[in-house]
């Protein structure tokens, strides 16, 4: 029962310990009078007050928490009412009521947060198409480049010399971490940047030779070089993963055969640079193991700088002697010198640009939604450019295409869900051996 004794709605109220014998019992809340606030007078002295709210009930349940800023609102002969909230609040004014919450009754409740899973989605629909978008202006820069200019070296030299200057801006204006360097880390990356360097002139050779397209579609295979090279380092891999394969190498066989630009150079140059790219990612792993904390822009960063070590001296090697003479070949070909500068430039900053936004993604997502993502880009830049540099393409040559790209699918599948099915045997077996 409540007991109330009337006073001054100004007085402070002191809790007092609660009741030693009953813990659902509330606390004992004696005042203390403080100086009337109004400046006037009043006609008869303000009563002094106690009181004391102690629980009556023999169903051992606590009651609602009344606090002193609500005694105005209660009735002299009112009861405690029961712990539980009424049935026809709703829910948000229920919770209001529990006697666990925190806070005083009196607070507004506030609406919930937002959700950020839109703002999420938002920011990998922007990192996608970025991703896309730059992939295909590198593309199609980069043809135009070598179209008039066929000296693939000098060109991806360049491309990691802009990448280079690119990773040495932010880290100066500390628009990005600067990555802490030590000699372990340096001869750590030799070996990555060294596979680097040769999937990334590879690539370029076979782009000055054939369609950028036929590239694509071979670049595709890269999974079969993946799975071939890890299973001879010792991975295991399931039949699912072997069988996503096979449409791969199928694919590629079909568009290589009916492809109108064939060209041997160009067909090694694209299957050179999946062995280069494959080797580095997984040399990566095992020698990179202890540089963990280093995040995958500046990983990359600091590989297009040991790579354009590596390349720029062997490109003056094997071209140099014929740079002279091709640039004035070029800039009669094109009519304007700012027209090739611009095609030479764009390749390069746009190179650097899609491989940060791959890196921003991958941050971002799962390898698997990154696999994917990346299957789709090879059909975005295929389409792309066979648009704008109306290449003919034959219908088995397109069938080809269509099925290697289909079978990378399937192999980021199945290697998805047999890395988890690892993972999750990995797991049982902790559990058993706790």
């Amino acid at each position: 029962m409540l007991t109330l004794n009337l006073t001054s709605p100004f007085s402070t109220a002191t809790p007092s310990k609660s009741h030693p014998t009953n813990p659902y019992s509330f606390p004992r809340i004696h005042t203390k009078t403080t100086p009337h606030p109004f400046p006037f007078p009043l006609s008869k002295p303000p009563p002094k007050i106690s009181f004391s709210i102690s629980n009556s009930n023999s169903n051992g349940l606590s009651h609602l928490p009344i606090f002193p800023t609500q005694l105005s609102r209660l009735n002299l002969s009112s009861k405690i009412p029961s712990a539980s909230p009424p049935s026809h609040l709703p829910p948000a004014a229920a919770a209001s009521s529990d006697p666990n919450a925190e806070g005083d009754s009196n607070d507004v409740v506030s609406d919930p947060k937002p959700s950020s899973g839109n703002n999420k989605t938002l920011k990998l629909a922007v990192v996608f198409g970025l991703w896309y978008f730059q992939n295909i202006v590198f593309n199609i820069y980069n043809k135009k480049a070598l179209n008039v200019f066929p000296f693939p070296w000098l060109l991806a030299s360049f491309q990691l010399f802009v990448g280079s200057i690119w990773m040495l801006l932010l880290w100066s204006l500390n628009l990005q971490p600067r990555p802490k360097i030590s000699k372990p880390f340096i001869l750590a990356l030799l070996g990555p940047a060294l596979f680097h360097t040769v999937g990334h002139i590879s690539a370029c050779v076979s782009f000055s030779k054939v369609a950028v397209s036929f590239t694509h579609v071979i670049k595709s295979s890269e999974p079969v070089f993946s799975v071939v090279f890890s299973s001879f380092l010792g991975d295991k891999y399931p039949l699912t993963v072997w069988l996503s394969i096979l449409p791969i190498v199928l694919g590629c066989s079909l568009a290589a055969v009916t492809e109108v630009s064939f060209n041997l150079q160009g067909l090694w140059g694209a299957l050179i640079s999946n062995v280069g790219f494959v080797l580095r990612n997984i040399y990566s792993k095992k020698s990179l193991q202890s540089f963990k904390e280093v995040n995958g822009l500046n990983l990359y960063g600091w590989i297009s700088i040991i790579s354009l070590l590596y390349l720029f001296p062997v490109a003056v090697f094997v071209e140099g002697s014929q740079w002279i003479q091709g640039y004035h070949k070029a800039i009669q070909s094109v009519g304007k010198a700012s027209t090739f500068y611009i095609w030479v430039l764009l390749s390069g900053v746009f190179y650097h640009l899609y491989n940060q936004s791959s890196y921003q993604a991958l941050d971002e997502i799962s390898p698997l939604t990154f696999s994917v993502g990346n299957t789709m880009k090879r059909v975005v830049v295929i389409v792309s450019t066979v648009l704008v540099f109306r290449n003919p393409v034959r219908p088995l040559n397109a069938l080809g295409s269509a099925i290697a790209i289909f079978g990378t699918f399937l192999y980021s599948q199945a290697n998805s869900a047999s890395k988890k099915k690892i993972k999750e045997g990995g797991e049982i077996e902790k559990e058993k051996n706790n």
